[in-house]
């Protein structure tokens, strides 16, 4: 019998399910749906006329999902995140609970066809939406100074600019159609000390999916569309997997919180600024050493929760 969660294993699920604080009659959104795991729980607990729209911009995810949340008082909606707020107004709704749980699914790492690994040979896409530019036509057409600036920004990678020299040289010969082939150029731009240490390919995979997506400015736009998509005392869940992502998330949190700016000498406030949300818990909360057992996928997984005023 197969698992529920062979294609993708949902991370801190009892956590999620308590910072969501599901009501039986409530409006949920699972911006993120994935396979189904964490809408699935969702959607269980909706037993006095509460919905979830569950939202995906990977058609495979919205396949698999639908089998899934068959039965359950669940939507599927094929589109990305930042569409979010547009769902809910066109249906007159406002959310309970919103999740978003970002990055790469388990599915689209282990399917090699996908071209999210480094591991497996396939032709170099890593698109989650499965259209627009691929990652070849990334890495074969932006400049040295171009692919630089992605590896360092995205990827953190400090050895960027060898990474990026390899690749251009490369593509002069032939332009680079597979994941092995990149990840071949990778570990030529780096140092050999480093090569013999570690793969040496995570920082530079990520940086360009994370490109190739639009991954940080997509967060920023649906971050703001789910805050002002909730009722009050409404909660939005983010589980993030990078520090590019987690800082984000913190700082867009920190500023909703944020109550009056006025300089401290000002005897009363002038500016009249109220905290937005209320923060669910102060720190963000990580993977139990039983869950980073079952699932290594966790283990650089943050989840923050807010609640609107």
């Amino acid at each position: 019998m197969e698992s529920p969660y062979e294609y993708h294993r949902p991370v801190m699920l009892d956590e999620v399910l308590a910072d969501l604080d599901v009501k039986p009659n409530g409006i949920y959104l699972d911006g993120t749906a994935g396979g189904g795991g964490h809408s699935h729980a969702i959607a269980s607990k909706l037993t006095d006329g509460g919905r979830l729209f569950a939202m995906d911009q990977d058609p495979d995810a919205i396949a698999q999902a639908s089998k899934r949340l068959y039965g359950l008082p669940a939507t599927l909606i094929h589109a990305n995140f930042t569409t979010l707020g547009e769902v809910l107004r066109e249906r007159n709704l406002q959310a309970e609970g919103i999740l978003l749980d970002l990055g790469v699914s388990s599915h689209e790492l282990d399917d090699a066809s996908r071209g999210f690994s480094y591991h497996q040979d396939a032709p170099l896409d890593m698109r989650m939406s499965q259209s627009g530019r691929t990652a070849a036509d990334l890495v074969n057409t932006l400049s040295a100074e171009e692919l630089a600036h992605i590896l360092f920004t995205y990827g953190e990678e400090k050895y960027a600019r060898g990474i990026a020299a390899q690749i251009v040289a490369a593509r002069e010969q032939k332009p680079i159609e597979t994941t092995l082939e990149l990840a071949e150029l990778i570990k030529q731009g780096v140092p050999a000390k480093v090569r013999r240490e570690k793969n040496p390919c995570k920082k530079t995979f990520q940086a360009i999916r994370i490109a190739v997506n639009d991954e940080l400015n997509c967060l920023t736009i649906a971050l703001e569309e789910a805050f002002a998509s909730l009722k009050p005392g409404g909660r939005l869940v983010i589980l993030t997997f990078h520090s590019l992502e987690d800082r984000i998330v913190k700082q867009t949190f920190a500023g909703w919180c944020t109550g009056c700016t006025c300089p401290p000498e000002f005897p009363v406030c002038v500016c009249g600024k109220k905290p937005k949300g209320e923060l669910v818990h102060r720190k963000p909360i990580v993977a139990s050493q039983e869950e980073l057992e079952l699932n290594s996928r966790s283990h650089s997984a943050k989840l923050r929760a807010i609640i609107k005023k």
